[in-house]
């Protein structure tokens, strides 16, 4: 087995981990966001099913300065409500976002920069 494999087998096993929390905390957070009117309609936009979970993720785990020039954006309508979304979740809400979202990004920089340099021949 190779150097560039196990690096590979390792960052998928990240990503099943993620995978794991991406199902928890869609079924532990935002379906309780989906349900409240007051939430229902700042969880950013969804181009497929389930993205408003990663929208929620990303609010909740990202540091604030970036949530807050995300919002004066132009493009403020694709990303979730980060003040409203702290006001209707739990400490363990934030917790489980922050442990989903980092472990998901991650798992895939990893993954590409592994793909990467094993293109141009660095893990040969």
């Amino acid at each position: 087995m190779t150097l560039f494999s196990k690096l590979l087998a390792f960052s998928a096993f990240l990503m099943l981990i993620a995978a794991v929390l991406f199902v928890l905390f869609g079924q532990i957070t935002v379906r309780k966001l989906r349900k409240k009117n007051e939430t229902k309609s700042s969880l950013g936009a969804e181009f497929a099913s389930g993205w408003d979970i990663l929208n929620v993720a990303q609010a909740l785990a990202l540091p604030r300065y970036i949530t807050k020039k995300l919002a004066k954006s132009p493009m403020s309508g694709f990303y979730a409500d980060r003040d409203l979304l702290e006001k209707h979740t739990t400490l363990f809400d934030r917790l489980l976002a922050n442990i989903f979202w980092y472990l998901y990004v991650t798992s895939v920089a990893l993954m590409l920069i592994l793909i990467a340099a094993n293109s141009v021949g660095l893990l040969d």
